[in-house]
Order: C-alpha cells, then sequence, then structure tokens
C-alpha cells in the first residue's frame, strides 16, 4: 500500500505539472495578438484541405499522405479541446489524459490519436514561447543527456505502436487502450480514495518534502558514481550537486517511450522525475521540462507518426483552438468553486477515461480471437463505455461553463491571471 501511494502521488504530480505546463503555455498564447494571429494562418490550411475535398486517407500507411476530414470531426475535436482545457484550467490537473481517449472515443484509430495528440502538444509548445524566458536555468549538461536518452526513448515507443498497427490494427488499439487503462484505473482509484479520506477530515493534500529538498530515492540515486558525472544547481546547493548522466538519459528513454506510446508529451512525468527521482532543483527542473516538451513531443510527432500519415492536422488545429478557450474559463473558474469539489472532480474526469478504455478492451480481445464473447455483449460494453465517457466529460463541462457565467460579474473583478487551484496547493 506504501509504494501504491507513492507511486500515486508521482503521478498525480506528474498531471499536475503538465496541466501547470499548458496553461502558462496557453496563457502566453492568448495575451500576444501576435500569436492569435499565427494560430489563425495555422487554421487557413483546414479551409483549403476541405475545399479540395483531398480524399479520405485515414489510416495510409504511405509517408506524407494527406489526410481529410470532414468540418463536423473538426468541431468535435474542438469540443475535445475544450473540454480537455476545462479540466486542465479548473482541475489543474488530469486534462491531458483525456485527449486521445477521446479521440479514440469519437472514432479515431488509436495511432493516430496518438500521432495527433504530439503534434497537438508540439504545435501549443512552439507558440508558447514567452515561457522560454525560463529556460535561462537550464543545466545544459543535464538536457543534453536527458534529451539524448528521450530522443532513443520516442524512436522505441514509435516503433512499438507502428509495429503493432502494421502487424494488426486491432492489436495497436487494444495495447493503447490497455495502456491507458492501466494508467487512468490506478491513478482514479486512488484519487477517489484521496477525495474521500479529505471529505471527512480537514487534509488539503500530502506534503511534498522533495519539492524543498532532497528525497532518500534521489540522495541513493545521485550516490551511484557511473561515469560521466553530471554537475548541476550550483546555485541552488552548496558546491553543487552531481548525477550520473547514464542514470538521467535511462529517465530520457522511460519518458521518450511514454510519450510516443500515449501521446501525452512526456513533460507530465518529467517533473515528478527530476526533482524526487534525481534531486533536481524545482527552478532547474522547469526549464528543462519546457525544452524537453518541444524536443520530445516534436521528435515523436514529426519523425515518428507525421512522415507514416498518423498525424491530423486538422484535428490537432481543432484541439489547440479548442483548449486555449478551454483553460482560460476553467482557471476562472476556480475562484469560484470549492476546492473540495475540484479533488472529486479530478478523480471523476480520471474515472471516466478508465471505464472507456476499460470497456474497448473486450471488443478488441474477440476481434483479435482472444476470447470468444458475443458480437452484441461486446459491442454493449463498448457504448457503455462511451456514454458514461461522454456524460461525465460533458457534465463535467456544462457545470464548469455554468459556474463561469453565473460568475461572470464577479469574475471580472477579479485578477486575470489565475493559477489552477492544485497547482497551488500542490507544487
Amino acid at each position: 500500500m506504501g509504494t501504491g501511494r507513492r507511486v500515486f502521488e508521482f503521478l498525480k504530480m506528474a498531471s499536475i505539472a503538465h496541466a501547470k505546463w499548458d496553461y502558462e503555455v496557453s496563457m502566453s498564447i492568448l495575451k500576444q495578438r501576435k500569436k492569435m494571429w499565427i494560430l489563425f494562418i495555422m487554421l487557413l490550411p483546414i479551409i483549403a484541405v476541405s475545399a479540395l475535398q483531398a480524399g479520405d486517407m485515414i489510416g495510409s500507411k504511405t509517408a506524407y499522405a494527406p489526410a481529410f476530414y470532414s468540418t463536423n470531426i473538426f468541431l468535435i475535436s474542438i469540443a475535445i479541446g475544450l473540454c480537455a482545457g476545462l479540466i486542465t484550467g479548473c482541475i489543474g490537473a488530469g486534462g491531458g489524459f483525456i485527449i486521445t481517449p477521446a479521440l479514440m472515443a469519437a472514432g479515431v484509430k488509436g495511432i493516430l490519436a496518438v500521432g495527433t495528440d504530439l503534434f497537438h502538444i508540439f504545435a501549443k509548445a512552439i507558440m508558447g514561447t514567452a515561457v522560454h524566458k525560463k529556460l535561462g536555468n537550464v543545466s545544459v549538461k543535464l538536457a543534453i543527456a536527458f534529451l539524448v536518452g528521450s530522443a532513443g526513448g520516442t524512436f522505441i515507443g514509435g516503433a512499438i505502436n507502428k509495429g503493432l498497427y502494421d502487424y494488426d490494427p486491432n492489436l495497436s488499439e487494444a495495447f493503447i487502450s490497455l495502456i491507458y487503462a492501466v494508467l487512468l484505473g490506478f491513478l482514479g482509484f486512488y484519487a477517489l480514495a484521496d477525495f474521500l479520506k479529505s471529505r471527512n477530515s480537514k487534509d488539503t493534500g500530502d506534503a511534498h518534502g522533495g519539492s524543498a529538498g532532497m528525497t532518500n530515492l534521489s540522495v541513493k540515486v545521485q550516490n551511484v558514481k557511473i561515469p560521466p558525472m553530471i554537475k548541476f544547481d550550483e546555485d541552488y546547493a552548496a558546491g553543487g550537486r552531481k548525477i550520473s548522466g547514464v542514470i538521467v538519459a535511462m529517465g530520457g528513454v522511460i519518458v521518450g517511450l511514454m510519450a510516443a506510446i500515449m501521446g501525452v508529451g512526456g513533460g507530465f512525468i518529467t517533473f515528478p522525475m527530476f526533482v524526487y527521482v534525481f534531486g533536481v532543483s524545482s527552478m532547474t527542473t522547469v526549464g528543462t521540462d519546457i525544452l524537453q516538451i518541444i524536443f520530445t513531443a516534436g521528435l515523436a510527432a514529426t519523425t515518428q507518426y507525421a512522415i507514416y500519415g498518423y498525424v491530423f492536422y486538422t484535428l490537432a488545429m481543432g484541439m489547440l483552438l479548442g483548449s486555449l478557450i478551454g483553460i482560460q474559463v476553467g482557471a476562472l473558474t476556480t475562484k469560484v468553486v470549492k476546492g473540495i469539489h475540484i479533488r472529486g472532480f479530478y478523480a471523476v474526469s480520471i474515472l471516466a477515461g478508465f471505464i472507456n478504455r476499460a470497456a474497448t478492451l473486450p471488443k478488441k480481445l474477440v476481434e483479435l480471437e482472444v476470447i470468444n464473447w458475443s458480437k452484441p455483449v461486446v459491442k454493449g460494453i463498448e457504448s457503455a463505455g462511451n456514454i458514461i465517457f461522454w456524460v461525465v466529460v460533458a457534465a463535467f463541462a456544462a457545470w464548469v461553463i455554468g459556474k463561469f457565467v453565473v460568475n461572470i460579474g464577479v469574475l471580472r473583478g477579479e485578477d486575470e491571471s489565475v493559477a489552477p487551484v492544485l497547482v497551488k496547493e500542490e507544487v
């Protein structure tokens, strides 16, 4: 139980750190007219492609094959981005975890959902260059070692997804759904237990001393003397600290692998890994995380998915547009929402994603001839999972937007810059 709790805290902090990055980048884009014009220009090809009626190339294995989606699926992608943004902005965590499951629930093949989500993250990271001022805190040696590892991880993860899809598209779908079901199930059930416990007490969350000092694990990791040794944090610790470059690169491999397999950019796990495992200061970690997201998401999106026709520009731009709106509305709404409710919604949103992906597995296993259930039964399970997922997401979105509209007069008088509540409490 102790180990499970530590893993849960690690994953929760991971999703919180990614949400904070997402919020900062989105606000950077929204507050600069020049970047909004860039976004508009990036949306123009969607109009051109729709006008040309490029033909249905969904799932093409031809390099640089054009992809066409109807106006309806573009609108759906905006709605998915909006809901993910509302979750990220209001809850302060978890929004990034529902994008790939939501795309798959909307009928997009798993490998395409992963590639498109990665491209969406990459596009957002490139546009949000105002936060790059934090790159001054990057330890160059740490960054190089980590990025070498993450590059290798993206190639491994991409090769796994492409290999499974080429062998059998159903196997690829089942694999991606299983990964999400396991991750979201573990995180969601622990978050629900955490919410129920805190509701009956005055507990506001566990303290995370690792952000201020060294954890026992990070001390042990830094005591492993495998050359080359990298010195860092000279400005934050007397004499600086040292860690093996090999260990940092291995961490990069894990991040790159998860990014390429799940389509989450890798940023969601970099922060807790650096702070709690490597013992790197938060200031240095923030800069390295920004650089890592751009590099890892960009490399994975372009070299592992886009060139094989597994990125849909239309959907990526729709999600980007929707998420920018959702994050701002969600973040403002935190001023009029109780913190305990936010913790509850965090658990429910994660569990909704878990139910959705878990409900698709019986059908995929039947198609793979692993189990022999009747088609009506597995179809019914899948439909139930989809209904539960969309009802939860839609209800949450309606609730947040309703709170925003009802309290818009109050919010107008508040400070425009609002950080997600969980980020304030936990990071």
